[in-house]
């Protein structure tokens, strides 16, 4: 299985220290050498970006910062993972490493799923 991973933090005023960018590092190599980890990006400030909403079929573009924001999209990981509780274990692995802030984890829709629309067996199949 597969899970998108959305970390959310406090957006920072300063980058990363050496040392944390160090320790992040040498945990996206183990992560990509022993398989569970197939992508992540790591997000520029919010000033550099756009929030781009559609409303009643109006579009309405916002240009950072989103400073009504508390946290923001702080990055991303695409998670290999055997089970919900699996992903849910290197996403605690990963926030002891980048400190505080929130993932979010979703199943990503993987070719030849059947049960995506029933939430029970939908369940029964992550806990498995």
């Amino acid at each position: 299985m597969r899970f998108l991973s959305i970390y959310k933090t406090v957006e920072r005023t300063t980058p990363p220290s050496q040392d944390e960018m160090a320790t992040m590092g040498k945990l996206v190599e183990e992560g990509m050498k022993a398989g569970w980890l197939v992508a992540t990006e790591g997000c520029l400030p919010s000033t550099l970006g756009a929030r781009v909403r559609r409303t009643n079929g109006n579009i309405s573009i916002t240009d950072g910062p989103f400073i009504e924001t508390k946290e923001l999209v702080g990055g991303f990981a695409i998670l290999k993972a055997n089970s919900k509780p699996e992903a849910i274990e290197l996403a605690r692995n990963f926030l002891q490493n980048a400190g505080d802030g929130e993932c979010e984890l979703r199943q990503l829709y993987e070719a030849g799923d059947t049960n995506c629309g029933n939430q029970v067996e939908h369940e029964a199949a992550l806990t498995a």
